[in-house]
C-alpha cells in the first residue's frame, strides 16, 4: 500500500494541501466532519470524522501507512496533529507543547511572560461571574474570547457594561472546553508575524498589516505585506516570534502571531497559532516573495528537503471575499475566474461558492466566500489593481428575503 498524506480538514484553507499532494503524486486521506467540503473531491480517501478525534482516526487507518500528517489555518486539530504524527511515527512530528499554547490562550500568555514579551491584563475561567468581576476591574473596553477557538469565533469587543454578560455567554458557547478569557483592549496597529522555522532558525518570515473589519468581532478583511515598519521594530518583532517558537518547542514548521504595536512602541503578542495563517496566507507569501510555504510544509511532514528561497520582492494585498449583507443571502453571480486571474497584478483569485448557493453574513472567518490576491511594485499601485480585479470578479449577493 502506497503511503498517504493524512490531511486534517478539507475546507477552503486546506485545498492547497491536496493540490500540492496531487502535484507530487502523493495519495491523500481527508478527515472532516462535513461531507460537503471542497478538499474532499481532491482526496483519494475521505474519513467523515472530527479532526479532534485522533483515536477514531487512528482506528480507521489501521494497516494504512502514513507518509506524513498536515493541516493549516485551524487550531482545533493541533492536538490530533501531534498525536497522529506520533502514532504513525512520521518523519516530522508536530510538538505537543506548540499545540498546548495554541489551544489555550492563558498558556500562551504564561509562555510570553517567560521569555520577556510584554504582558497585559487578562483573566481566564469557567466561572463567568468571576470573569465579569475581572472585566470590571480592568475597565472597559475589553475583549471577550473563547480560550480555545480560532477564526474569530465567539470573539467580541465589549464597550458597555450591559454588553458583558451576553459576550461572556457567547464565548462560552463557542469554546470546546467552556473556558473564556477576558483581555484588556489594547490600542495600536495590528500585525501578523508569520514564520517558518527550519532546524531552529527563521527560514522565512513575513509580517503583514491586518485590515480589521469595522465592528465588535475583530474579523480580518485582508492583509498587506510586507508591513510598513521601522526596521528596528521589525527586527524586534521577528526576535520575539523566534524566541516564542523555540520556547514552545517548535524548531521546524510554521507559526503565526497576532501582534499589536502600541503608539509608545510597546510590542504586545496577543496569541499564537503554531501553524500557517488562514485567509489564503500561502498565496500572499508567494505573491510577495515567491516562497511556497505549502510545498515546504508537505516536504517537512514527509521528510523531504525544505526549500523556502525567495525569488522576488513585491508589495501585495490579500482581500477576503465576503457577503456584503448582514442577513442570509444568495450568491447571484461570479465573474470568470480565469479572466480575473489573467489580469495584470492579480496573483490569485478563488471563490468557493457558486451562483445559487446560500451565503451567510460575515460574522466569523469560516463564512468567507474566497479571496483575491493582488501585487504591485509599490503600495500606491495596489488599490488600483484591487479595484479593477474586484469589478471583474462581479460578486453579487441578494437578500434571501427578496427571493422568497
Amino acid at each position: 500500500m502506497t503511503p498517504a498524506l493524512l490531511v486534517l480538514g478539507a475546507g477552503e484553507e486546506q485545498v492547497v494541501l491536496y493540490r500540492e499532494a496531487r502535484r507530487r503524486g502523493l495519495p491523500t486521506i481527508a478527515v472532516d466532519m462535513r461531507a460537503d467540503r471542497p478538499g474532499i473531491a481532491l482526496a483519494d480517501r475521505f474519513l467523515k470524522l472530527s479532526t479532534t478525534d485522533h483515536e477514531a482516526i487512528a482506528e480507521a487507518l489501521v494497516g494504512q501507512e502514513i507518509a506524513g500528517v498536515v493541516s493549516t489555518a485551524a487550531d482545533t486539530c493541533l492536538e490530533s496533529w501531534h498525536r497522529l504524527s506520533e502514532h504513525f511515527a512520521t518523519p516530522w512530528r508536530y510538538p505537543a507543547s506548540a499545540a498546548a499554547v495554541s489551544m489555550d490562550k492563558s498558556a500562551f500568555h504564561a509562555l510570553a511572560a517567560s521569555v520577556g514579551v510584554p504582558v497585559y491584563q487578562w483573566a481566564q475561567s469557567h466561572d463567568l461571574a468571576d470573569l465579569a468581576t475581572s472585566a470590571s476591574g480592568f475597565g472597559l473596553p475589553v475583549v471577550v474570547k473563547p480560550t480555545d477557538a480560532s477564526g474569530c469565533r465567539g470573539v467580541l469587543r465589549v464597550d458597555e457594561p450591559s454588553e458583558l454578560d451576553a459576550a461572556l455567554h457567547n464565548a462560552a458557547v463557542n469554546s470546546p472546553s467552556g473556558q473564556v478569557i477576558v483581555e484588556k483592549l489594547l490600542l495600536g496597529k495590528d500585525y501578523t508575524v508569520n514564520t517558518f522555522l527550519h532546524r531552529g532558525e527563521l527560514a522565512f518570515a513575513l509580517i503583514t498589516e491586518k485590515h480589521i473589519v469595522p465592528g465588535p468581532r475583530f474579523l480580518i478583511g485582508g492583509h498587506v505585506a510586507p508591513a510598513d515598519l521601522d526596521p528596528v521594530v521589525e527586527k524586534a518583532l521577528l526576535a520575539d516570534a523566534h524566541a516564542l517558537c523555540l520556547a514552545m518547542g517548535l524548531t521546524d514548521g510554521p507559526a503565526n502571531f497576532d501582534v499589536i504595536v502600541a503608539d509608545d512602541g510597546t510590542r504586545y503578542v496577543l496569541e499564537v497559532g503554531a501553524r500557517m495563517s488562514g485567509n489564503g496566507f500561502p498565496r500572499l507569501a508567494h505573491a510577495v516573495a515567491g516562497v511556497d510555504c505549502v510545498q515546504a510544509l508537505v516536504s517537512l511532514a514527509i521528510g523531504e528537503p525544505v526549500e523556502l528561497a525567495s525569488d522576488r520582492s513585491e508589495v501585495a494585498r490579500l482581500q477576503v471575499l465576503t457577503s456584503p449583507l448582514e442577513v442570509e443571502g444568495e450568491l447571484q453571480s461570479v465573474g470568470d475566474l480565469t479572466a480575473v486571474r489573467a489580469l495584470p497584478g492579480v496573483s490569485d483569485a478563488d471563490v468557493f461558492a457558486t451562483p445559487g448557493d446560500v451565503v451567510l453574513p460575515f460574522t466569523e472567518a469560516g463564512r468567507k466566500l474566497g479571496w483575491l490576491v493582488v501585487h504591485a511594485p509599490t503600495r500606491a499601485e495596489l488599490d488600483e489593481v484591487l479595484a479593477t480585479a474586484t469589478t471583474a470578479l462581479n460578486l453579487v449577493v441578494t437578500p434571501a428575503t427578496v427571493l422568497a
